[in-house]
């Protein structure tokens, strides 16, 4: 008896060995379309419809790049850092430099919280108490 259910559980794991349960995904059964096309002239244009040139980026009807930022030039003599003041471990000392502070248009106009003062709890209004208030309620009936 002992050996029929032994027998049993070992068909039924080389069985289950055989099967994949899950679902095999989407993309290897379908390869997606490429970001850009050819046109007839050998021109590549890319899905927004901007030309694009031998390295892939777009240009405008003259040939030049559309969105090159020269980060080097941008950030040339700022000396603005986002952890200046932080201990830097591995240095052992504060980041160099200062952190950006926001300009007036960038959430310092007027009504903007940097701008308004907040109040501390001395200055806040002393709430009224609460009434009725749940220590001096009968309990309702049937409540034990």
């Amino acid at each position: 008896m002992a050996a029929r259910k032994v027998l049993a559980v070992m068909l039924g794991g080389v069985a289950l060995a055989g099967c994949d349960p899950l679902p095999k995904p989407l993309y290897t059964e379908v390869t997606p379309p490429a970001s850009f096309r050819t046109e007839a002239g050998g021109t590549r244009v890319d899905n927004e419809g901007y030309q694009l040139d031998a390295q892939g980026y777009r240009i405008n009807k003259r040939g030049e790049r559309i969105g090159m930022v020269d980060v080097q030039a941008k950030t040339a003599g700022d000396a603005s850092n986002a952890v200046a003041g932080y201990w830097i471990s591995s240095t052992g000392s504060n980041a160099p430099g200062s952190v950006a502070s926001p300009s007036e248009g960038a959430g310092g106009g007027p009504g903007s919280i940097m701008n308004s003062t907040l109040p501390t709890p001395a200055t806040m209004p002393q709430q009224a108490p609460i009434s009725p208030s749940p220590g001096n309620v009968a309990p309702p009936p049937g409540y034990r």
